[in-house]
């Protein structure tokens, strides 16, 4: 959750944000640090470099979670929640990592250890995650493994 919280400030964005107001906001800091800028100052040039790409992770990031975004995949993501089991899923720095066998790879934030536990030792994992982790905590798709 505080990397969320660190990206909206990075941002100077709030939760309320739209797509569209998020993508201004992005395209307008990044005038301001881009590395072109600073032509004849190396320093300049790499602080800018740094700045850039974490403006770009915070932009990505922040439009993954964005309602806007949800919404637009929400019968995928349902799809895969409600009939696609679990292949496989891991926790690391509470962001833990679900992939479903119909390829299928979401992060959910901000997940205790505890609840993490809880999973592992579950008879059902994918039924543990229906109760206890899918509408509880935010998520984002991070990608589509190969499905064989």
């Amino acid at each position: 959750m505080k990397k969320i919280g660190d990206y909206r400030k990075l941002l100077e964005v709030d939760k309320t944000v739209t797509l569209k107001e998020l993508k201004t906001i992005y395209r307008n800091t990044m005038k301001d640090t881009h590395p072109d800028k600073f032509v004849n100052d190396e320093a300049g040039k790499l602080e800018a470099e740094e700045k850039s790409k974490s403006v770009i992770e915070a932009y990505h990031f922040l439009v993954s979670i964005n309602p806007e975004t949800q919404e637009k995949y929400k019968e995928e993501y349902t799809e895969t929640t409600t009939k696609s089991n679990i292949q496989d899923f891991y926790l690391e720095k509470s962001i833990l990592t679900v992939q479903h066998l119909n390829g299928n790879i979401y992060e959910y934030i901000g997940v205790p250890k505890n609840t993490y536990i809880k999973m592992v030792n579950a008879d059902s994992p994918s039924r543990f995650a229906r109760r206890h982790i899918y509408g509880s905590f935010i998520y984002r798709k991070s990608g589509e493994a190969m499905v064989d």
